[in-house]
């Protein structure tokens, strides 16, 4: 089997850099793009933001008292949609095999290339200039045999950076790896490491698979298979969108039965979206979050897909009455999403071979 030649396209600071681009006037300034309701949160930051200590997902008042002079920009994600498509048309020059995460975020799988360039460093080197010649903007790239080392690598010398990881450099690359940078390992997975004692993935290689899994179940083996360099997934062209879900985010903290109004007008609103795609779903989500910011989450799949809105409302219902929360609990916002999402044919065809 052929060594693949995988990169990870990141672009720097998108939003705020798509704003910034506009409006150079600011580019020193802590800029974060936000909106303008009393419980948002960031979206994005600059990189002179950043070095207050603001990032996205903060909630604005508390960006406000780590620095008052912050410059607050409304979002708008219509610009956002139309750079996006500009540089995956430069994605398309040099592979057909791309998969988008995000607006901006993309691997790419170059172990073919359509430019016939020598090295996939060349090719990223080639596609960061592309990106900067036509929107103006940077982005930093990893340069790697596989999906899990290449996005790591392309945070590795942001901004505006490129990391090459070549095959013969992985064991010493991954050796001393903070376990902090493993895709999955949130806060509480790297307490629970740091609890055995591990804390680089060179301590991963010590301990057999079935040791992984005894303490991380199923995330054990793939723990295992990071600690070992080997990550098989290939780049998926075309990658169905996982999930649509919808929140909000009330003015005042709500308890569950005030919350009530609301869900008709989210499950209607993920419906209107899964009719605009021509889709169908087969598993419901909800999300609550605490007015500590502690989130509740709980889903549901089914053995058909849902056929109407109703159907939508009564798996709601179901999740709803399943979670348990405390009646005097106060949520500051509630989200429905639908996940394994399906076109209709797909659907009639598996009924005639059933």
């Amino acid at each position: 089997m052929s060594i693949r030649k995988i990169i990870h396209i990141d672009m720097d600071a998108f939003y705020a850099s798509v704003a910034l681009r506009d409006r150079p006037e600011l580019k020193s300034l802590p800029v974060v793009i936000s909106s303008q309701h009393p419980r948002a949160v960031i979206a994005a930051a600059s990189y002179a933001a950043r070095s207050f200590g603001l990032r996205s997902a903060m909630p604005m008042s508390q960006a406000r008292k780590l620095c008052p002079n912050v410059v607050v920009i409304e979002p708008d994600f219509a610009q956002y949609k139309a750079v996006s498509a500009q540089i995956h048309q430069i994605f398309q020059r040099h592979t057909h095999l791309i998969e988008p995460l995000s607006l901006d975020e993309a691997y790419l799988d170059v172990t073919e290339n359509l430019q016939q360039l020598a090295s996939a460093t060349e090719v990223a080197e080639r596609i960061r200039a592309e990106i900067f010649q036509h929107t103006g903007l940077t982005a930093s790239a990893g340069v790697a045999p596989n999906k899990f080392l290449a996005k790591i690598a392309s945070d590795w010398n942001k901004p505006n950076g490129i990391c090459v990881i070549k095959p013969q450099r992985v064991q010493q690359f991954i050796q001393d790896l903070d376990l902090k940078k493993i895709p999955g390992v949130g806060r509480v997975t790297y307490e629970k490491l740091k609890a055995l004692q591990l804390t680089t993935l060179g301590d991963l290689q010590r301990l057999e698979e079935h040791v992984l899994i005894q303490h991380f179940g199923k995330y054990g083996q793939q723990l295992y298979l990071y600690a070992q360099g080997i990550d098989e997934r290939p780049v998926q062209n075309e990658r169905q969108r996982q999930q649509i879900s919808k929140e909000t985010t009330f003015d005042q903290d709500l308890t569950l039965i005030q919350c009530q109004p609301y869900w008709a007008e989210l499950c209607q609103s993920v419906w209107h979206s899964l009719q605009q795609k021509q889709l169908q779903a087969r598993g419901v989500s909800l999300k609550l979050k605490l007015k500590n910011f502690q989130t509740i989450q709980h889903s549901k799949s089914f053995k058909q897909a849902l056929q109407s809105l109703e159907a939508l409302h009564l798996a709601l219902e179901q999740l709803l009455n399943e979670v348990q929360v405390s009646a005097h609990a106060q949520f500051r916002l509630v989200g429905v999403g639908v996940y394994q999402l399906e076109e209709p044919q797909q659907r009639v065809q598996l009924d005639l071979w059933a």
